[in-house]
Formats: structure tokens, C-alpha cells, sequence
């Protein structure tokens, strides 16, 4: 999940919050400065910022994780767990006047598995609709998919194997309007004449040049979360602190994220207004597993102990990011300090890894070039230092040149789809509250192109086992493998710190076991309030 759709909620909310007055507007940075179709069905990595405002999805968390009905009221699982029956709910409507109705979910989803959709592996792995692969490799036309639309208000899906957390993989469920799709093909999407919306806003403006986006609240909205301010002005350019806090000093913005040398000053001038996030995300270094050096498990072994992350975390990136050691995030449902604990530092254990795969005090060993995704947001803090460090570091403890390439999103997703290079640092943050969320990125191909048939097999099995702890057991057992062979480096998790206007507040609640409370954690404060 990420930045916007999690600062969508924080104007959505209004169940649990009450606005003295609807005329407000918010200035806030956007996490993207590159964008096509304003439209998440059609492309996520590559999508208009704040598309997920446009639209409803089926269901959503709320500031306590709780998975929340939006346009579908209820759910139901048939006996055999294959079959997940959605019952929208009424009145829903496009902002041009036409019904919301069951066919939209469906034939987003249809034409997603047809169109060459980069998002397509999240409904392989993570919803696990049946004929889905079948479809989306060709062999079968749509019809062969596992939706239905039974009539306006009812989707039955059926699934290839039990997927007891299917409704969780629905808060990325949005519909599209067919109508419109028939009328103006994917075009619908790239005109702001064109786009219309079944959520809480509206489009009002989209400066493609820079991603910039102006939304409205929506007159047709009826479903749950009503908006909560009446207008917002999304703007990449204050994405970077250095940017970002600037314009929120001057008063020209609601929000900024904060960096480490910001801290203090904000602290001293803004003690009410600091919010701290421990963000369900971690960063980390994946591998082109077939082409050379990394194509060796002792050279990816020697890289996964050849890193500080204690220093890097209280030097570099003090205040903004701790120690990843697990795929997945403290705090997230199923993650699991044993397996963390592994990640040690072992400058030595790396050095001799390294000599048994034939590169003894790093002679001989490739001059190699990592690539990162340039981005704002908590990313583009923690990113950019943290390869500086890791070039140096992996130069004092292994004796390789490491150089550093940072890229647009579109080309750095481009070049871990296709394998035109050979190392990444690798940002992922939630989708969806459960395990298989994580573990899926990893299975049989799905966003990094690795295949290790004995982690797949165990994924699989734990995706679709009902029994908690038995699921848990597996997914330790195939991150084990992934610890044992490799397959990632886990470096960090990101902590993101923001200074909030005085005019955007909401109450805290229990901490988490981090120590942070939803309220604390940006996302969710984003995501349920904003009040005057």
C-alpha cells in the first residue's frame, strides 16, 4: 500500500471524526512524479498519482487494521473455501450519474488479465483466481476466469485453492467504468473531460508534466467514509524534505515529510505537530538470480552478512529508519524475531563466503552497479544515503566496487521485470494485511522473476492453509530458504517522520508493540483523520 492511498483516507474517514466547517483545502506532497492513465486497473507502477482517491474499492483497513466493508457490505466463503461471494451495496453511482454495479468490478479485473496489466501477479499469487495464469498467458479468453457478475449487486469469485484472507486482497479491488471503456477505450483515463470517479473525490485538474493533481469532494458519492476536506492539491515537487518543509515553514503546505537535519527544528518549532510512522515496509537487495556473480548463492551469502545495519541505522539514517532483518516489517502479522535474528553483521563470515565462491578479499569480483528507484516520500530520505553507505561498505568489508544508479520508476521497475541488470535495492511496502503479501512478491516469479521450487512449494501451502499457526510455521520455513540461499539482503525499515499543520488533527491511540500508535503511523493518521 502505498503513500496515496493511505493519504486518501485521512480525507475519506467520517465515521469517526466530525469537520466544524467544509470549505478547507489541503496542500500535501505526492509520492510520484511520473504518471500515465489515471487509472489503477491499468497500470500501478506507472499510474496517475492519487488514482486511488477516484475510485471505491470493495474493502479497506481502517486506523486500527481492521478490515473495513466500502462497496461491498458483506461477504461470504462456500464450504469448500473455493467460492467468495461480494454483495455491493445499494446506491452506489458513477459521478456521471450511471450505476456502480457488479459488472464494473468484474470487468476491471477481466480486462486487467487481458491487456497486459504490470499488477497482473498480485491477483495470480494473492488472489489466486482461478484460470487467472491461464488468461493472462494467453490460453484462455476471458470467459475462463473464475468472475462473476451474478447481477447489480452480487460477484461471486472463485479461487484455485482456499484463500482465507481473499477479502484483504479486495482493498486494491477497484472498479472501472465499462461505459466509459466502451465509449472511449483506455482513453477514458487520460482526460480529466473523461475521468469519472465512483469514490470520494473527484478530478478537478492533472498537470502530466509533473504529476500534480487537484481533487474535489465528490457530489455523487454515497458509499462509507465521506470526504472530510473539500478540496486537495497534491504536489510532487514537495515531496523531498528539502523541498517539502520549506514550503510548509512559509505556509504553503499542510504536511511535510522530514529528514534527519530537519528534525530538531521542526521538534522546537512544532512539538504538537511531529508524527512519527513505523511504516509496514522494508527495503532490501534483490539479485538477477541466473546471470553472474549473483547466480552464486555464497557471493548473495557474503552481502547478507556484509552489512552494519545497527550502524547504518543510528548514523545515516538516524531517526528514519531500524534494522530490517525478516521480509517482513516488527509488528505485521506473522513476522518472526528468530528468523530476524539471523541478520547479523559478520564481516568475516561475508569475507569467506565471498573466497569460497572464488573471490578471495573481493580480487576478481566484477565491478557491479546497483540500481535505485528516484523517488520522494520516506524512500527518497532513506534511499540514496543508504546506497552511499552500502557502496562504501561493501568496498571496506568485501573489496568490490559498487557503483550506484539511481533511475525514474517506470525504467527501474522496467529493469527488474526484464533482468537488465543484475543487483536492485528493492522498496516494498503493504498491500494487504497478511504474510502472503510479502512472501508473494517472491513466488514463482512473481516480481523479481525468482523460481526456488522449495519456497514455492512451501508459500503455497501456507496460503492456503486455514490454521494460523500452521501457516505461520511454513511461511518461517520458506523464509528460512530464502535466508539459507540468499535471496535477499533485508536492509531496513523505514520510519518515516512529518510535521503536520495545525489545522489537520486527531486522537491518539494505544501503542503498538513498536511503540508507536496508529495515530503515529503517518499512513493511517492520513488515512482516518483529518479534522479542523
Amino acid at each position: 500500500m502505498n503513500y496515496i492511498q493511505k493519504l486518501s483516507g485521512v480525507l475519506v474517514l467520517g465515521t469517526a471524526l466530525t469537520v466544524p466547517a467544509m470549505a478547507q483545502t489541503v496542500i500535501a506532497p505526492s509520492g510520484s512524479t511520473a504518471g500515465t492513465y489515471m487509472d489503477y486497473m491499468k497500470t500501478v507502477y506507472d499510474r496517475g498519482t492519487g488514482s486511488e482517491l477516484l475510485q471505491i474499492p470493495l474493502a479497506t483497513f481502517d486506523k486500527e487494521f481492521e478490515l473495513t466493508p466500502m462497496a461491498a457490505e458483506s461477504w461470504e466463503q462456500s464450504e469448500d473455501g473455493l467460492t467468495w461471494t461480494f454483495h455491493l451495496r445499494d446506491g452506489l453511482v458513477w459521478s456521471d450519474g450511471e450505476p456502480l454495479t457488479a459488472e464494473d468490478y468484474v470487468f476491471a479485473l477481466e480486462r486487467a488479465a487481458t491487456t497486459g496489466y504490470d499488477f497482473a501477479w498480485y491477483w495470480d499469487f494473492a488472489g489466486g483466481i482461478d484460470g487467472w495464469q491461464e488468461v493472462t498467458e494467453g490460453e484462455a479468453d476471458a470467459s475462463a476466469l473464475g468472475l462473476n457478475a451474478v447481477d447489480d449487486h452480487t460477484i461471486e469469485v472463485t479461487t484455485t485453492a482456499p484463500k482465507p484472507y481473499f477479502p484483504a486482497v479486495t482493498s486494491l479491488w477497484y472498479p472501472v467504468p465499462k461505459h466509459m471503456v466502451d465509449e472511449y477505450g483506455d482513453d477514458w483515463a487520460l482526460n480529466v473531460d473523461t475521468i469519472v470517479s465512483s469514490g470520494p473525490f473527484e478530478i478537478e485538474s492533472w498537470e502530466k508534466s509533473n504529476n500534480s493533481v487537484v481533487f474535489t469532494k465528490s457530489d455523487t458519492y454515497t458509499g462509507p467514509w465521506e470526504p472530510q476536506v473539500e478540496r486537495l492539491e497534491l504536489d510532487p515537487t514537495l515531496a523531498a524534505p528539502e523541498v517539502g518543509f520549506p514550503a510548509f515553514l512559509a505556509g504553503d503546505a499542510d504536511f511535510s515529510f522530514l529528514n534527519t537535519g530537519q528534525v530538531p527544528v521542526a521538534q522546537a518549532q512544532f512539538p504538537d505537530g511531529i508524527r512519527e510512522n513505523a511504516v509496514f515496509a522494508t527495503s532490501y537487495i534483490s539479485y538477477d538470480l541466473d546471470s553472474e556473480p549473483f547466480n552464486d548463492p555464497d557471493v548473495r551469502r557474503a552481502f547478507y552478512y556484509a552489512v552494519d545495519r545497527d550502524e547504518l541505522t543510528s548514523t545515516v539514517l538516524k531517526d528514519i529508519a531500524i534494522p530490517a532483518g525478516s521480509i517482513l516489517p516488527p509488528g505485521y502479522p506473522g513476522y518472526n524475531q528468530d528468523i530476524a535474528a539471523q541478520a547479523i553483521f559478520d564481516p568475516e563470515q561475508a569475507r569467506q563466503y565471498l573466497a569460497d565462491a572464488g573471490y578471495p578479499d573481493g580480487e576478481g569480483f566484477p565491478d557491479i552497479e546497483i540500481w535505485y528507484r528516484d523517488e520522494g516520500g520516506y524512500n527518497g530520505a532513506i534511499i540514496p544515503a543508504m546506497a552511499q553507505y552500502l557502496q562504501a561498505e561493501f568496498e571496506e568489508v568485501l573489496g568490490i566496487t559498487m557503483n550506484i544508479r539511481s533511475l525514474p520508476g517506470p525504467e527501474w521497475m522496467d529493469g527488474l521485470r526484464n533482468k537488465t541488470n543484475n543487483i536492485f535495492i528493492a522498496p516494498y511496502e503493504y498491500d494487504y494485511l497478511d504474510p502472503s503479501n510479502f512472501y508473494g512478491i517472491f513466488y514463482d516469479g512473481g516480481r523479481h522473476g525468482y523460481f526456488v521450487s522449495d519456497y514455492d512449494e512451501l508459500v503455497a501451502q501456507a496460503d492456503s492453509e486455514s490454521d494460523w499457526d500452521t501457516r505461520l510455521e511454513l511461511y518461517a520455513e520458506a523464509e528460512q530458504i530464502m535466508i539459507d540461499e540468499g535471496l535477499i539482503v533485508p536492509l531496513v525499515h523505514p520510519i518515516t517522520l512529518a510535521v503536520l499543520s495545525g489545522e489537520l488533527s486527531g486522537e491518539a491511540t494505544e501503542p503498538n508493540e513498536l511503540g508507536f500508535t496508529p495515530l503515529d503511523r503517518l499512513a493511517h493518521y492520513f488515512y482516518t483523520h483529518v479534522t479542523k
